[in-house]
């Protein structure tokens, strides 16, 4: 059994973060400008409180996921909730467990913070992940509009 470890993003992490976000972002069909990988990580590692936070996940010391997720205010709650934007496991990592500790780890911070609703999106597509978060998560019915 691999020895999986989640924790918070570190400095020292810039390089396989970098590795892992790529992937994401690949398996989401896009990308992003080298700048924007600058100033999403400055910002994963800085002390705002309307920042995202980052978590990664190391099987046997090698880094093999991450998370980004933040908490903000909601028109229909008095409490904050939490919005997990970004998550991703690496292909060969994937059927390990480590999505959905992942997906805890953020539960608990949410849970530490006082925030009980965590949500996220995905595409129609991601058939493997959407049957762990049928499992962990209630599937609503809103359709994403964006401008």
């Amino acid at each position: 059994m691999p020895e999986i470890m989640i924790r918070p993003l570190a400095a020292a992490d810039e390089a396989e973060w970098r590795r892992l976000w790529t992937a994401y972002l690949d398996f989401y069909q896009t990308s992003v400008a080298p700048e924007v990988y600058d100033s999403t990580f400055a910002r994963l590692l800085g002390n705002d409180p309307q920042d995202f936070s980052g978590l990664i996940a190391t099987m046997d010391g090698q880094a093999m996921g991450l998370t980004h997720y933040l908490f903000h205010r909601h028109a229909w709650k008095i409490e904050n909730v939490c919005y997990l934007q970004d998550l991703y496991v690496s292909p060969e990592a994937r059927g390990t467990g480590l999505g959905r500790k992942l997906i805890e780890a953020v539960y608990a911070a949410a849970d530490a913070n006082g925030t009980p609703t965590v949500y996220w999106l995905t595409q129609e597509f991601n058939t493997t992940a959407r049957q762990l978060y049928d499992r962990i998560a209630k599937v609503t019915p809103f359709i994403r509009y964006t401008r």
